[in-house]
């Protein structure tokens, strides 16, 4: 079942087109990426489906919600977002920031010390904002986001200039709220992050949805039929995987001078460059 329609959805700042009529749909309980570079009108999407910005065109539905209703209280209450917007109380404790959030969404009172043991904060509970790491103030926005339990959590590049550590927290916690049943859009220019999460993913490029699907299929869609083999010098010899080298590649692994045999099986990241011709910066 879709929770997230969009159809032609398209977004213009007096002359600028940010998105030219793009579509998607995002299944229940899954991880969708919309994927590009900064500029692409990945942050624009976001800001339409939790209500900051009207479409110019098109038609958007979340959880059974049509656009015209996305400022209304009883929509937002069942949405978690995290944004380059979202902030917290500076001169405030961890603890006390968290407990605002959860009497506002009315959750349980244990959902605070919940959420900062996933992600590996409860020992700061009591230290002032004002006084964390750029990676921990993150993580305690994601338990803002998600301390209510939401039906569907928008993230808009959750892990951007995070340390690997920091990451793998927020990937484990991204998890396990999947697992429970929340479906999460996630923008991300991170490829190797939408590898691991992601069920689906659309790459955004100038205001256009360039290809779609599964990161799987996407990189086995755009794989070249070749194997490098990489010489003890460093030499790379590519050939084509056919009945006439056949014999070729039977030698390689046997030979002492090959020291990496591998096919063309590219990275999200290449199959991005190969889709649109530019790097994702």
């Amino acid at each position: 079942m879709s929770v997230i329609k969009v159809d032609e959805l398209k977004k213009s700042f007096g002359n600028e087109h940010a998105l030219k009529g793009i579509s998607f749909n995002v299944e229940k309980g899954e991880i969708f990426g919309l994927l590009g570079p900064s500029g692409s009108g990945k942050t624009t999407t976001i800001k339409v489906m939790t209500g900051e910005f009207n479409a110019t065109g098109g038609h958007v539905e979340v959880n059974g919600t049509p656009q015209k209703h996305f400022g209304k209280t009883s929509y937002i209450k069942n949405l978690g977002i995290l944004s380059d917007k979202s902030s917290l109380y500076e001169r405030l404790t961890v603890k006390d920031n968290l407990e605002l959030f959860q009497k506002l969404y009315n959750a349980p009172k244990n959902r605070v010390d919940e959420v900062l043991k996933e992600v590996g904060l409860e020992s700061e509970k009591d230290k002032r904002v004002s006084k964390l790491s750029k990676g921990m103030k993150q993580r305690i926005l994601l338990c803002k986001a998600v301390i209510h339990k939401p039906d569907i959590l928008f993230l808009d590049e959750p892990t951007s200039a995070l340390d690997p550590t920091t990451t793998e927290k927020i990937h484990d916690m991204l998890e396990a709220l999947r697992d429970e049943g929340t479906t999460i859009m996630l923008t991300t220019h991170n490829m190797d992050e939408a590898t691991r999460l992601c069920s689906n993913v659309a790459f955004l490029h100038e205001g256009v949805i360039r290809d779609h699907g599964t990161p799987a299929d996407l990189r086995h869609k755009y794989k070249k039929n070749e194997i490098h083999l990489t010489h003890e010098d460093g030499q790379v010899e590519t050939i084509e995987r056919n009945q006439e080298n056949e014999g070729r590649i039977k030698d390689a692994v046997s030979d002492k001078d090959i020291v990496d045999i591998r096919t063309d099986f590219p990275t999200l990241g290449e199959v991005f460059k190969k889709v649109t011709g530019k790097e994702l910066v």
